[in-house]
């Protein structure tokens, strides 16, 4: 059984409460943590779950303040997959409120630390940092949900992106956000791209449509070795799944091979890492 099919409604030991088979509780984070355990599902990154194992059984004696950039980083992604909302302040109030109260639930805590050791268990790729210049706690081949991928990388605003690109400027950095299998239900004509996998190491890319090659954006994307800019790929199947909105797979770094067209643009990207074959076929699928 997939352990989201359980998240889809209830959380394990409310199931277990409701069967006679443990004592009822009442936690104050019951309500937020079952609707978020199917998000928490799909955290698959090493590193991330390490992170959270050490730090989610001792919250009530952590200086929040005090954490290394990058594990702020880490816990402002798990703060928003729980309670959809960004850490502006890690002293704030309101923020410390919810993670005491989160420490302060001893049943809900433990399905979660569970959950995190099942999935840390269950891990069968080889993760490893992306080739970036900066700090930044994303690992490539990992899944993570758009606002965790963009806090990942300082953008502190993830739900107002309403495309499928971002451009940040104070990292130099683009990030693509790519939808594999798009309907018609859920997408306009100008977003329907032509995206998949060449090969392991070559991804082809559609722009988007008002996108040539001539503009600052194409040749952005054309200069950006040159330029000393980076390409970031984040690949999903399909817009939701069972469980929601689905998370992307980071395919990491690439460069500009070549491109054709214009309004919109066919890049061909090469990856500095190679697809796993697990990954591979489902990037390929949409071809012919």
């Amino acid at each position: 059984m997939d352990v989201r099919t359980i998240y889809a409604i209830f959380n394990f030991a409310r199931l277990c409460a409701e069967a006679g088979v443990r004592d009822d509780f009442a936690e104050p984070v019951e309500d937020v943590l079952t609707k978020a355990f199917s998000r928490l599902c799909a955290i698959d990154s090493r590193r991330w779950i390490g992170f959270l194992l050490d730090i989610l059984p001792r919250l009530d004696d952590v200086d929040f303040t005090a954490l290394g950039e990058n594990e702020k980083r880490m816990l402002n992604m798990f703060y928003v997959t729980v309670w959809q909302e960004v850490i502006e302040d890690f002293s704030a109030d309101a923020v410390l409120e919810r993670l005491y109260a989160l420490a302060d639930s001893p049943v809900m805590l433990g399905e979660l630390i569970e959950l995190l050791k099942y999935k840390l268990d269950t891990i069968d790729f080889i993760d490893a940092p992306a080739d970036l210049p900066y700090d930044c706690p994303l690992d490539v081949h990992c899944a993570y949900t758009r606002d965790q991928l963009l806090l990942a990388l300082d953008f502190m605003k993830p739900k107002t992106l309403r495309e499928g690109v971002k451009w940040l400027a104070d990292k130099q950095t683009d990030v693509l956000l790519i939808t594999l299998n798009k309907s018609d239900k859920e997408y306009s004509p100008t977003t329907m791209y032509n995206d998949y996998s060449i090969n392991s190491r070559l991804f082809h890319w559609q722009s988007q449509s008002t996108t040539s090659a001539d503009s600052p954006t194409g040749q952005r994307y054309i200069n950006h070795k040159s330029r000393g800019s980076h390409v970031l790929l984040f690949v999903r199947e399909t817009k939701s799944d069972a469980c929601g909105a689905a998370p992307y797979t980071f395919l990491g770094t690439a460069d500009y091979v070549r491109h054709t067209g214009s309004r919109p643009m066919n890049i061909v990207w090469q990856l500095h890492q190679e697809i796993p074959a697990k990954f591979l076929r489902k990037t390929q699928q949409v071809m012919g």
